[in-house]
């Protein structure tokens, strides 16, 4: 007679997809915004609809910009903002939560490999940046009318740009060790590349220096083509942005990949 274990089966592989556990790490990441959704979806919205109204009332909004009035200029930067720093804000906190409460354990316990831990991550991170981004899309359509040019350009540069600040925002989580090195990386790398970038003001009136500067941040050219779809006019050459976009991701996933699979800083 054969013992149970000799006949116990194994019904699925153990390198296949635990899509059960990553559809709940992915679902823990998006609950954590929505339960305070009047500080991660309000708060964006009125801020956006105060800096529309102080840049086109600073600028007028009769100020043409290319073939672009001010205001269809601006609100392309707006939407990128909210979706960069919601993103990464998301992440971020997440995991230097878990660390400093030192329940990440509750994280790494379970069976999921390294890659869909990173899934989990950055696309929770994502889904918020995006969130955000449509309710300050649909917050300025009721004070403005906002058109789009060319949809595949919008939904490529919004979902590059919310991965690439997941990811981000991933690795400075894994990387701090309380809240301040968390705000360091805001302040003193987010916060700069995102005024360089065009948001308010095209980088033509930069001077020379910062404007040759600006053409390797990654941050105008997610902007520049998000503007593109909306309006059908860029400022900068859309190739080298979905090339940046593309390479970016990539290149962040991959040290999401390593930190996660080595344990660093995660692991006693």
């Amino acid at each position: 007679m054969s013992s149970p274990i000799t006949e116990l089966k194994i019904t699925k592989p153990i390198s296949s997809t635990n899509w059960r556990g990553l559809w709940t790490l992915y679902s823990r990441e998006v609950r954590r915004f929505v339960k305070i959704i009047g500080q991660t979806l309000l708060a964006p919205i009125i801020t956006t609809i105060l800096f529309l109204i102080v840049f086109v009332v600073a600028f007028g909004k009769d100020r043409q910009i290319g073939e672009l009035s001010y205001t269809e200029f601006l609100v392309p930067g707006l939407m990128m903002m909210a979706i960069l720093q919601n993103a990464f804000a998301n992440t971020s906190t997440s995991i230097i939560s878990q660390k400093l409460n030192e329940n990440i354990i509750d994280t790494l316990m379970p069976p999921l490999s390294p890659f869909e831990l990173v899934v989990g991550y950055i696309m929770g991170g994502a889904t918020r940046g995006l969130v955000v981004a449509i309710g300050v899309g649909f917050g300025l359509s009721l004070v403005i009318p906002i058109s789009i040019n060319n949809i595949s350009m919008v939904v490529f540069h919004a979902l590059g740009a919310a991965s690439i600040m997941g990811a981000l925002g991933m690795i400075t989580g894994i990387w701090a060790e309380k809240f301040d090195h968390v705000s360091t990386v805001t302040n003193f790398i987010i916060l700069p590349l995102s005024f360089l970038s065009g948001t308010f003001f095209p980088i033509t009136r930069f001077p020379e220096l910062l404007h040759n500067i600006s053409y390797y941040n990654p941050f105008f050219y997610m902007i520049d083509g998000l503007r593109y779809g909306f309006s059908g006019q860029s400022f900068g050459s859309l190739l080298t942005g979905i090339i940046y976009v593309l390479s970016i991701n990539f290149a962040l996933w991959i040290i999401c990949y390593w930190l996660v699979k080595s344990g660093y800083k995660l692991k006693a």
